[in-house]
């Protein structure tokens, strides 16, 4: 199994910052290979120009959120159709951003998920448990129960643990945290969706150059969610070069 490196841009860079930092991405990893997927997820309004800028490459397309209906009365909301016709290949759902500010539960985000895979786009589904919970030792009950309700029943996707206490602060989970953690959803997913191994299981928590060599190499993480450091292609690049 490729390992994905996915950058999630959230709501930073211009347009022209966005386009240059494709595209020298996608001169770096101009061809396929056996060992990664380079997947960039800037944000929507970016979604063509990215798309320009990596056109001919390896590089995928990825949007970082998906409306749950084709289309509609829906102002500011995006639908998985118009996504794949802006060139996306992955969505990201339910990022815990999303949950948080957003108030998405885990019906909804089954709901995208499955419209996404029938539009043709892989769902990346966020799963992840707050500081508070992790405090409680409640973690595993936390994300156990966000992959039986929020995953597809069908389909290809992706799942993407993402300790939110370790998002944007500098904190890390530890390498037994993350060894523990990504156990207990391979068995979760064993439990809840067919061909459960063939499922990726990504890392996002604070991924850094200096410690992606060690998060990659864990069993079950079969790739990164990189938030802060996937805009400085320095900083990325070396994670890609770590899988």
């Amino acid at each position: 199994m490729k390992k994905l490196i996915a950058g999630n841009w959230k709501m930073n860079l211009g347009r022209n910052d966005a386009g240059n930092l494709a595209r020298n991405l996608a001169e770096k990893a101009a061809q396929a290979n056996d060992k990664y997927e380079l997947i960039l997820c800037p944000p929507s309004v970016w979604l063509t120009d990215v798309a320009d800028a990596i056109k001919g490459s390896a590089v995928k397309l990825g949007a970082q959120d998906v409306h749950e209906q084709d289309k509609g009365a829906f102002t500011g909301n995006l639908s998985a159709n118009m996504l794949k016709e802006a060139g996306a290949a992955y969505a990201l759902i339910g990022h815990s951003e999303r949950r948080q500010y957003h108030r998405e539960d885990n019906v909804l985000i089954k709901s995208k998920a499955e419209n996404a895979i029938k539009n043709g786009l892989i769902p990346i589904i966020c799963v992840g448990e707050v500081e508070e919970d992790r405090n409680a030792g409640r973690q595993n009950e936390v994300v156990g129960q966000q992959i039986a309700e929020s995953l597809p029943a069908s389909g290809e996707f992706v799942v993407a643990y993402e300790p939110v206490w370790a998002i944007g602060t500098g904190k890390t989970a530890t390498p037994e945290d993350v060894r523990a953690m990504h156990a207990f959803i391979r068995s979760a997913l064993a439990k809840a969706v067919d061909r459960a191994e063939q499922v990726a299981i990504l890392y996002g928590g604070s991924v850094k150059a200096a410690n992606a060599p060690e998060i990659l190499a864990t069993p079950n993480v079969d790739g990164v969610l990189v938030g802060g450091a996937s805009l400085d292609e320095k900083e990325f690049w070396a994670i890609a070069q770590a899988a």
